[in-house]
């Protein structure tokens, strides 16, 4: 879709002549749903910080892994993936559905390339929902109220927020996101995370230029945290093992080099 043409449907905030973050990720994990201005930042910020391409990859291969561990071994048949993107391979609903067919998934994003290809996402077993809501992350209470209509929330829901506190730049805001939609969800309910850092033990010092470069250059805009600052986001809650690590490196089947994009999985007791 890098012909410069608006897909069918296309919202009116649809803009393609700016890099829109869903689009550069696209086309970083290899997808087609992404402009010529896309690539151009993307190939741009790829030259800066070369492993991005493996850190949007190890994000992707993390969410596959969390999504079957917190279906298989926690039993829990209800998602809220927030800020989920743009549809590509084994989706959430496709992975959770494959393990138990009557899951419940509510994707939430605001991103107008990903409500075009809402349609896509609208399709999952017949024994399960799978639902899209148009919602910012930065309103919580919109969310929880929105998805309340087809998720149950006395029973646990996994909260996905994978890549999507990094474009809330308020600390304190991102923090009181996360708390309020915890705070709708029963014990025994999943936070499964990832997030940019910029500590040097993982190789972030390049996330700094890169992101600058990101922000005076497309939308929108983003930011990496320290180690110290995305653990305080499990505040309350109880990681499983092995932790917070590198998103590469949490459960991984073999022992891939380490990104600097932390992940994790925890409980709310």
């Amino acid at each position: 879709m890098s012909d410069g043409h608006t897909p069918s449907g296309g919202s009116a905030r649809l803009n393609t002549g700016v890099a829109h973050n869903a689009r550069v990720w696209n086309y970083w994990i290899g997808g087609k749903d992404n402009y010529e201005v896309d690539q151009q930042v993307g190939e741009h910020v790829a030259g800066m910080f070369p492993i991005i391409r493996d850190i949007a990859r190890a994000d992707r291969d993390f969410l596959g892994r969390a999504v079957r561990l917190v279906a298989e071994e926690r039993g829990v048949r209800q998602f809220l993936d927030i800020g989920t993107g743009l549809p590509t391979a084994d989706n959430t609903h496709e992975i959770a559905q494959r393990v138990a067919p009557d899951s419940r998934i509510v994707y939430v994003d605001n991103d107008p390339i990903v409500l075009v290809h809402a349609r896509t996402l609208l399709t999952g077993t017949s024994e399960g929902v799978t639902a899209y809501i148009d919602a910012d992350v930065h309103d919580p209470d919109a969310i929880v109220e929105r998805a309340a209509q087809t998720l149950d929330f006395t029973k646990p829901v996994a909260v996905m927020m994978l890549g999507i506190l990094n474009f809330v730049l308020d600390y304190d805001k991102a923090r009181e996101i996360v708390r309020r939609v915890l705070a709708a969800v029963p014990s025994g309910s999943h936070l499964v995370l990832t997030h940019p850092t910029f500590d040097s033990e993982l190789g972030g010092e390049g996330q700094i230029p890169a992101m600058k470069f990101w922000n005076e250059n497309a939308t929108p805009p983003i930011t990496a945290r320290s180690g110290t600052d995305i653990a305080a986001f499990f505040e309350g809650l109880e990681l499983l093992a092995p932790g917070m690590v590198s998103c590469s490196q949490w459960r991984a089947p073999d022992s891939p080099a380490a990104v600097p994009q932390y992940g994790a999985v925890a409980v709310k007791p």
